[in-house]
Formats: structure tokens, sequence, C-alpha cells
């Protein structure tokens, strides 16, 4: 055998065992009349030591051993005299009595072990070193432990598991597809899915009643740090239910998993409208762990004599406590935050409570002390804090005192990492406007239900009609989304018609699934959780990236195998493709 034991496993009570490990050489330091060896596997490290009572020829063996040979090596147990209390097996080694070299090893281009000498594009190249490194692989072990915990409670509440066509029609809704050609079919393009969206509705059509799949998706559209081409979601359905049955469902499963893996309990989940969370966050996915709360000042602001608030559509702000102590400096670098293009602000406004109950501001000139303490109280500001304020129009300034005050919980330390607060946002509008296109566009996508009372509005009034849709938001980053869905076959036509479909369009497009309704589809509704963002946001992590196997880059590029990749001329005369050179 190749092992008795992992180098993860031994500890005071196997002394004078003697054991056979395999592994990866970590480090090696060679002490004249001792040398040490550092034994890696999945499971841990295991010290390994030859000294003066080594056979001689052993001991010539393990000084030509480097990083990262692979290794296997005899020995006894034994109790080691200066203890590392940050190793599990920090309590023992193992005395080498021989040595076999399983696999040489070149100088690998940076040091596997966690404060790695190694740079992004490095690792990114190496990826197969880098996933040796034991952070990489707890982020992958944290994974797995997810993904099993997930399948388990949801085959408890009696749901299958089905796997869906991974190549499909392609659609125009949503991002743009990832594109197959088709051999067989001269012209002819499969696309990669972007959800199972339809596959699941046509297995409740089908009687299946609850349905889940940890199913790869894919979309083409630009990166960034939560955002892969290929990507993971636990995609979930159900039949004859309402949107309250989906949400205590997932709402029980989220609660399982953190109480599961990071032992961490919550209450029952807030709800919060979509037009609540804008107003009072600016933001559908708000961070809750802490207040500073959107104040809208429109009215209080106009009318004394300020050009920029009188010519405002929207005054708001919110209330930074204890920051009243701000410098000018720290203000104007506030100010040009939120003048980046990222966030779009004109302007910042500041209003300091000073500790004799006076307030310094920079529009002293056009508000006397009444009129700012009347601004004042509607933040019920103390003396100390900071009311910071911007004028513009309504959405863009919500959305950038949002930005705002995520900004400022991060500078005062109100979003640690492993704390957690979901909440459910619902009733989002159904519909945007598509500039670009000059219709409508569904905010989902087109198979969500608008609310029954809302049906009527189609005709007359689109924007106003919400969705039955509801998001998971944990610590300000939406997890997941779903929707009930439509099961009539009218209603569905109705709002194809209101996205722009032509009978003929949502036929081709859609026409087995509306011809699917026709034999009787039950109730439905369901939800997909961004499973590398939730596995992201359990390690304390910020990038998705760091908790997938094999990552692209933010060019969507695997660097490791540098792909994508030209195909040769035969291929894609094969695939009767021809290659057009982009514009220089």
């Amino acid at each position: 055998m190749y092992r008795t034991n992992t180098c993860g496993e031994l500890r005071v009570e196997h002394c004078g065992t003697e054991v056979i490990l395999a592994g990866w050489v970590q480090r090696i330091r060679d002490l004249g009349a001792m040398t040490f060896i550092d034994l890696r596997d999945r499971y841990g490290i295991t010290q390994l030591v030859t000294d003066e009572k080594t056979d001689a020829g052993i001991r010539e063996q393990a000084a030509t051993l480097g990083r990262e040979f692979v290794i296997q090596v005899k020995g006894k147990v034994r109790e080691r005299s200066s203890k590392n209390k940050q190793l599990p097996t920090g309590d023992i080694e193992v005395e080498i009595s021989a040595i076999k070299v399983l696999s040489p090893s070149i100088l690998p281009p940076f040091t596997i072990q966690n404060d790695t000498d190694g740079g992004d594009d490095l690792r990114m190249k190496y990826r197969y070193l880098d996933l040796r490194r034991p952070a990489v692989q707890q982020n992958l072990f944290l994974r797995a432990r997810i993904a099993q915990a997930t399948r388990n409670y949801l085959s408890e509440k009696g749901f299958i598991e089905v796997e869906t066509p991974v190549m499909i029609k392609s659609t125009p809704e949503g991002a743009r597809d990832f594109v197959v050609p088709s051999r067989m079919n001269p012209g002819e393009f499969y696309a990669l899915p972007q959800s199972p969206q339809i596959f699941k509705q046509l297995l409740m059509v089908a009687g299946f009643d609850k349905y889940f799949q940890i199913v790869k998706c894919f979309r083409d559209e630009d990166l960034r740090a939560d955002r892969q081409p290929e990507f993971t979601q636990i995609d979930c359905e159900m039949s004859f239910v309402e949107q309250e049955d989906v949400l205590n469902t997932f709402e029980g499963l989220t609660r399982h998993l953190l109480l599961e893996i990071l032992g961490v309990e919550t209450g029952a989940f807030p709800r919060l409208s979509y037009g609540g969370a804008m107003e009072n966050y600016g933001s559908d996915k708000p961070d809750i762990r802490f207040g500073m709360k959107i104040v809208d000042l429109t009215s209080s602001a106009r009318g004394k004599g300020f050009p920029v608030f009188d010519g405002a559509e929207y005054v708001g702000g919110i209330c930074a406590e204890g920051c009243g102590e701000y410098t000018r400096k720290q203000l104007d670098e506030l100010t040009e935050w939120i003048k980046r293009p990222q966030i779009g602000a004109r302007g910042l406004i500041y209003l300091k409570m000073n500790e004799n109950g006076t307030i310094r501001s920079s529009i002293d000139k056009y508000f006397n002390s009444e009129e700012l303490k009347d601004l004042a109280f509607h933040f019920r500001a103390r003396a100390g804090d900071l009311i910071l304020v911007i004028p513009g129009e309504r959405e863009k300034t919500l959305t950038a005192l949002g930005n705002l005050r995520l900004e400022m919980g991060n500078r005062l330390g109100l979003r640690p990492k492993g704390t957690f607060q979901p909440l459910w946002v619902v009733d989002f509008p159904l519909l945007e406007w598509n500039e670009e296109n000059g219709r409508w566009s569904a905010m989902h996508h087109p198979f969500t239900s608008p609310k029954p009372e809302d049906i009527p509005l189609l005709d007359s009034d689109p924007g106003k009609v919400r969705a039955n849709a509801y998001d998971l938001v944990i610590n300000g980053v939406e997890i997941g989304g779903g929707s009930v869905r439509i099961f009539d076959a009218a209603l569905q036509s109705a709002m194809f018609k209101v996205l722009g479909f032509t009978p003929e369009q949502a036929e081709a497009q859609f026409g087995f699934l509306m011809n699917a309704f026709k034999y009787g589809a039950p109730p439905h509704a369901g939800i997909a959780f961004g499973f590398d963002r939730l596995v992201s946001m359990f390690a304390g992590l910020d990038s998705i990236r760091d908790v997938i196997a094999f990552p692209k880059n933010n060019s969507g590029r695997d660097v490791m195998n540098d792909s994508p990749s030209p195909i040769s001329e035969e291929q894609l005369k094969e695939l009767f493709l021809t290659i057009q050179q982009p514009p220089k």
C-alpha cells in the first residue's frame, strides 16, 4: 500500500507506531545533524525527521529531495521535543526508516503555502499548483460541504434532482448566449443555457412537483469579481405553491446551511418591498446589518434660494454617526469618491453637528441656523454626527446614496465578515423600459407572473405592474431570485405581446412551452441561488474565483490551458464556418 495514514491524522497516541505516509514535500530544513521535512497532503502536514541515528543512505537520500517531490516514507511516530501548536499534528514527528521518490518535481514558480509569493496571474496560470495550497483547498472543501448539505436538505423535503440539457435553443431575452455550431445541421446552432428555466417549468407540467439541480449555467457578459462566464446555480421549482410557500422552503434551506456549515443561527428573514428598499437603502439588495437609512429631504430643502436644491428632482441624505470630526481633506476625498463614473453624483453637501448644538455646513450661505436644524431633525442627528446630502435625479441620486451608505459602512466597520443578515426583497416591477430597443423588457424573465391585481395594467400602464417575484439578499449581496410563473397560455401570450413579440416570433422561440401549457399546467413557482456567491460569502471572500476550482480571469480566459483558442481550418470547414477578423 502507498500509505497507512494521512498527513493530518497522527497524534501523540500513535507514538511508537510504524506508519507509511505519502504526499508532497512542502519544506526541508537541513540543520546538519538533523533534517526536518514537512510532508503535505490534502489532510494536513506531518513533520518527518532524520538524525544521527538514521541510516546514512536514507540521510543522503533525504538530502536530494526538493520542494513538491512526491514521496513515500516509512517510519516510527515519536513525540516532538519542540511542539508546534499551530498544527493538529504538531505534537509528533515521524522518524524516517525508508524513503521512496514517487515523482520528482522541478522548482515550482511560487511557494505552495498559504502566505505564497505568487501573484494572481501567476497562480491562475499554474492553477493546479495553487490548488495544492491548504487555504484554496479549504474553499473547495467548504463548497463540497454546502453542496452536500443542500442535496440532503432538499431531498428530505421531497425534491428530486433532475439533469436538464446543456445544449438548447438560443433565446433573445437576457444576457448573450454562448453558441455551439451544429455539424449535422449546417448553419444552425445550439446555445449553452443561461438557466434551466424552460425545462424546469416543463418538469412541472410533467408532474414532477418538486425539482432541484446544482447546475452549470453560461452567460456571455462582461466579468467582475462576482461573475464568471460559467457559473453554478442551486436551481429549484415547485408545483401547487404560492410565493409564501417558496419563501418558507428556501428560507429554511438558508437557515439550515448557516447553522450546519457555520454554526450561525438566524431568526425569521425580514420582508422588504422593492420600493421600500430603494427609498431607504438606495439598492434592491440592501445590507441591513446597519442603519444609516436614506432620508428624503426634497420638500424641506427646496425654496431656500439654493439653486442646486431648487433645481433637483430629489434631495436625499444619510447620517454617519460619530463622523462630525471629519476634516476638510476627508470630505473632499468623499466628494471625489462619489463623483467617480461608477457612482455618478455631481457633488456632496455636508452638515456637521457640533458639540455646542450649532451646525457647520457647506450651505451656510443659503440656510440659516434654524433651517439647518430642521434638516438635521429629519435624521435625528446628534452632536458629533455628520450628515451627507446629494441632490439630483431621483433614481440616480438614490443609487449614489446607496453606494455612499455602503462606503461609510465599510469605513466605520459596520459590515464585518462572519455576520449575516438575510432578507427577502419582494414586489419588483415586472417590466423595465429599454431605451435602446424602444420597448419593454422583462425585469426578471418573460415567464414571471404579474401580481393578479395588476394584470389589468398590462394594457394600460405596463410600467406600474408588479411582479410576483422575490430575491434573497444577504449582507448586500443578491444570493438568489425567483418568481411565481405564468402557467396560463392566454396570460403568457399577453406578456409576449407587451414585450414586443409577434405571435410568429413567440411561436418560433417558445412554441413548445406554450403548447405544453395546453395539456394542463399546474400553478408553479421557483427560485435559483447563485451557488458560487453563496460559497464565497460563507468563506468570507469577495471574489467567487477563489471558490471555483478552475476559474476564468477578468477577460474570460483560462490562462492555464490558454482558452478560448483558435480551431483548425479543417474543423471550421466541418462546421461550415468562416472567421472574420475584427476591425483594426
